[in-house]
């Protein structure tokens, strides 16, 4: 089972901006999340379609399953 944290970011056109991390570590640290993904912003680290990153929307954990089909 894959996990992933996903950080969830308006930008300045209202249009959504997420960056997906592996492997996060658990339990996960609401307040450093917070803190990381305030230093994003304040640096400006990220230019998208949309425009620069302006405000946090949310982050949440991600699990998923994979199950393989056999196909004959």
């Amino acid at each position: 089972m894959a996990k992933t944290l996903e950080l969830q970011f308006d930008t300045r056109d209202n249009k959504p901006f997420s960056i997906t991390l592996s492997d996060p570590v658990e339990p996960v640290n609401p307040a450093a999340i917070a803190a990381a993904m305030d230093a994003i912003i304040a640096q400006n680290c990220f230019t998208t379609s949309g425009g620069d990153v302006t405000a946090k929307k949310g982050a949440r954990l991600v699990e998923r399953n994979e199950n393989e089909i056999v196909i004959s």
